[in-house]
């Protein structure tokens, strides 16, 4: 029973931390060291406004992981489109099926959108 609980709690304080990134002020700050800036597709405006958060390792600064189904890309090109590229590799993200801003939603919406991430994981 221990295990169990300490992975609820584990799976619990994820969910929590991600849900933050619902914002996307929060997922579009996650960029301060991104690659891409200028003159290209995958500025951090639009790799936040496609869902992605920046998680860069040592080796691959150009790491980026959406926030809602947790799919890692890298190898960005400066023409790579970040919703295109991501509805390509992830085609069940409820994140790229919104058709209004996060922060429109209503409580049950944001709920059922939550209902809908989580059951992606199971």
């Amino acid at each position: 029973m221990h295990v169990a609980n300490n992975r609820v709690s584990a799976t619990i304080q994820c969910l929590q931390s991600f849900r933050t990134m619902y914002d996307y002020k929060n997922r579009f700050d996650t960029f301060a060291d991104w690659p891409f800036t200028e003159n290209c597709k995958c500025t951090p405006e639009n790799m936040a406004k496609a869902g992605f958060i920046h998680c860069p390792t040592e080796n691959e600064p150009d790491v980026a992981c959406c926030f809602f189904c947790l799919k890692e890309l890298e190898g960005w090109e400066p023409d790579d489109d970040p919703r295109v590229e991501h509805s390509k590799r992830s085609t069940n993200c409820g994140f790229l099926s919104l058709t209004k801003s996060t922060d429109e939603l209503t409580m049950e919406e944001l709920l059922r959108l939550e209902v809908f991430r989580i059951k992606t994981f199971y």
